[in-house]
């Protein structure tokens, strides 16, 4: 599987206790050009049609906090 990171991090909660490994990329895997998502060991592919869902929803969130350069 060919990969091409563009995230990965390990994040930390506001309040300090709990971190989170999270990782996201582009995945060949499968015919289709995939966004996958890695949070601490587990990984999942998902198609163009949730890879999209998803983005909406991070825009819509980063619109919300006026997190746009």
């Amino acid at each position: 599987m060919a990969t091409l990171c563009f995230f990965e991090e390990t994040i930390r909660d506001q309040g300090g206790k709990e971190t989170m490994s999270l990782e996201i990329g582009r995945s060949s895997y499968y015919d289709e050009d995939s966004l996958y998502l890695k949070v601490d060991d587990k990984t999942i592919i998902v198609n163009r049609a949730t890879a999209t869902k998803i983005w909406e929803a991070v825009d819509g969130v980063a619109t919300y906090l006026s997190l746009r350069i």
